[in-house]
């Protein structure tokens, strides 16, 4: 993100704030906001994400297996989101 902290040194530092409100203890634990940004990153189909928040998921105590069955949550609201997502659908089928 050179070009970001480059070009826009306080929008990026804003963003830095941003995190740091977020991704700390409050009513859900860093791990778990980690585990959930792993699956919004799944859903968004953004690779870095995903490798960020699983280390820093990992970092807070996050096992293989959580992470796994995290990732099976995505697939399951993306699965779910095509079969919903438009009544074009019952249209086009008939």
């Amino acid at each position: 993100m050179g070009w970001y902290e480059e070009r826009l040194p306080e929008t990026k530092e804003a963003y830095v704030k941003l995190r740091e409100t977020i991704y700390k203890d409050g009513a859900l634990d860093v791990k778990t906001k980690e585990i959930i940004s792993i699956v919004a990153g799944s859903l968004l189909r953004c690779e870095s994400c995903i490798k960020i928040h699983s280390e820093r998921a990992k970092e807070h105590g996050a096992t293989g297996d959580e992470i796994a069955e995290a990732i099976s949550v995505a697939m399951f609201v993306g699965a779910g989101s095509q079969l919903h997502w438009t009544k074009l659908y019952d249209e086009i089928i008939k």
